[in-house]
């Protein structure tokens, strides 16, 4: 199935984010025990960005910085070095206790060790985007985007995050841009607030073409009946998410493409690695397989990021799933979170199971 694209745009892909930075133990050892860590600027939209941006296209995120802040320079720093444009204000930090760019403490785990993640978020500058900050007509209209990608993880950040997206996803619709909401629901960011952040998921989820997201994304953020209890092996998952998305297909009868990666964790180094699709009416299933992990952090960003290349580059379904699994594995070779292919050889490369040199 191929989704129809528009052919007048500046913009491959644009997607809404609250940037930060991420700090990680070097050497794979603990949060607790290490005293020396690398940095690089984090989001997960820009981490599904990435794989766009590697490949040649244009992309950008809409974004909200620290005005004369060092974190900021940083991160626009990497932004640049990674092809995607950014946009969005700048405000004063506001003294000690003002305004700051989140802080994402993670560590990759080793063997028997899983990993360990700590969000510093107090303060965080991104959660006061709003509509008003860009200007959509510019955006959606004059310059054109062909997809919009959306992030669960930003929009339950507040009440201005999550309308933010759905103003986002209503200026899309109406000029020609295809939406791809990836559900990504935390039980941190919705303690409280579940009633709220459920009527607002829904309403974004009915504007997307792409819906991405586990059993527990479509069941706690957007009430979708779940399936029977079943086995814990990945091919009873498979099947239970069928017949999940069956129900939601018919909620959502817009929407083109449900996708999901299964993952079982052998060890923190180990996994098995599979993802399930329904479009234009077929199921595509890639088989979970094993795969080698440096660093867990970022595989699913990338597996969406590689769904959202081949739409964009008119594939039919198998190929963009195809390249979406082998995406995601190659991000978990890397120890940032993101993943920034060579080429589209490369990721070919892994999904044939070619691992040989090349000289």
């Amino acid at each position: 199935m191929k989704l129809k694209l528009r052919n007048d745009f500046k913009y491959s892909i644009v997607a809404p984010s609250s940037m930060g930075v991420r700090i990680t133990p070097i050497d794979r050892q603990p949060i607790h025990t290490s005293r020396t860590y690398i940095i690089q600027a984090t989001s997960a939209e820009t981490n599904v960005l990435s794989i766009s941006s590697a490949l040649g296209l244009k992309t950008k995120v809409l974004t909200k910085f620290v005005e004369d802040s060092p974190i900021a320079t940083f991160i626009k720093s990497e932004l640049r070095s990674r092809g995607i444009d950014y946009e969005g204000p700048e405000i004063p930090q506001g003294g000690p206790w003002g305004f700051r760019h989140q802080f994402n403490i993670a560590d990759s785990g080793f063997g028997v060790r899983g990993p360990r993640v700590l969000n510093d978020r107090a303060g965080e500058v991104g959660r006061t985007l709003n509509e008003k900050d860009f200007d959509l007509e510019r955006i959606f209209n004059v310059e054109g985007v062909q997809i919009l990608h959306i992030s669960g993880l930003f929009g339950a950040l507040s009440l201005s995050t999550s309308r933010l997206c759905l103003e986002l996803a209503r200026a899309a619709k109406a000029n020609r841009t295809l939406v791809s909401f990836d559900i990504n629901y935390r039980a941190s960011f919705w303690k409280g607030r579940e009633q709220e952040l459920r009527g607002r998921f829904r309403e974004i989820a009915a504007l997307s073409d792409v819906l991405t997201g586990n059993e527990d994304d479509f069941q706690l953020a957007l009430d979708i009946q779940g399936p029977e209890a079943g086995g814990k092996d990945l091919s009873s998952q498979i099947d239970s998410f069928k017949g999940m998305i069956r129900r939601a297909k018919v909620i959502f009868p817009n929407t083109h493409v449900f996708t999901t990666t299964q993952r079982q964790v052998l060890d923190a180094n180990t996994h098995l690695w599979g993802a399930v699709m329904l479009a234009g009416g077929r199921w595509h299933v890639e088989e979970p397989r094993t795969i080698s992990v440096l660093d867990r952090i970022g595989g699913g960003d990338a597996y969406v990021g590689g769904i959202l290349y081949g739409i964009l580059r008119g594939w039919e379904s198998k190929k963009c799933i195809q390249f979406g699994w082998a995406a995601g594995a190659l991000a978990t070779t890397m120890l940032a979170d993101y993943c920034t292919p060579a080429d589209e050889e490369q990721i070919w490369d892994i999904y044939r199971g070619n691992a040989r040199v090349k000289r």
